[in-house]
């Protein structure tokens, strides 16, 4: 008795295996890009050449696969690419933050994560980073707390049982902002970088000198 194997079924086995692998990668890749995307939004010129990039980059991964035979997964991505392009919104600039951030004298503005006051509920913050001052405000931009530059002693970034921290210290005080789900790490580190930019070194403390015939 002999048996026979369909010399098809590797073939759509690898075809089915690729087609998975390819469609993780891009989940993936969308995953790491849509801050990014949202922060190129607030930019008008910029949302344009991302729409058109798309656009012609759809276009590509529809006529590639028809002209050489391959899987057509990569045209139906290219085909949904080229529909996105023509169906996104249009710029939407952050014109209040902007007026705001003028008026705080702030040079960026990072992501503050979960920040909680006394017995009031979490709410999401945004750190106004200045030369002179840090201004916590939630997204309406209402006023919190202002941390003197000057006065902060440590700026920490740190993960615990999952979660990541960003801990400030100024003055005998100290502020603990949470951040959570895929970006926690990264939003965190941003946030101490930025923080750490503004901050003065301390001056090194000199010993001082025996007087002469001591």
């Amino acid at each position: 008795m002999s048996t026979s194997t369909d010399p098809a079924l590797p073939q759509q086995e690898g075809l089915a295996k690729k087609s998975r692998h390819l469609a993780i990668g891009t989940a993936f890749a969308a995953v790491l890009l849509v801050p990014k995307i949202l922060h190129m939004r607030r930019n008008p010129n910029s949302w344009m050449l991302f729409r058109i990039f798309l656009g012609f980059a759809g276009a590509a991964l529809v006529v590639l696969p028809l002209g050489f035979g391959t899987s057509f997964v990569p045209a139906i991505i290219g085909l949904a690419m080229f529909i996105a392009s023509i169906l996104l919104p249009p710029a939407k600039p952050d014109a209040y933050s902007g007026e705001k951030t003028r008026e705080l004298g702030a040079l960026v503005i990072v992501n503050g994560g979960h920040f909680k006051l006394g017995n009031a509920a979490p709410f999401a913050a945004q750190l106004f980073v200045g030369a002179e001052q840090i201004s916590v405000r939630d997204s309406s931009l209402q006023f919190f707390v202002e941390i003197p530059v000057s006065e902060i002693t440590s700026a920490q970034a740190e993960g615990t049982h999952g979660h990541w921290f960003l801990r400030l210290h100024w003055a005998n005080k100290s502020a603990a902002f949470a951040y959570q789900g895929v970006f926690a790490e990264h939003l965190a580190r941003v946030a101490e970088s930025t923080i750490r930019s503004v901050m003065r070194p301390a001056l090194p403390v000199l010993p001082q000198r025996k007087a002469a015939g001591a």
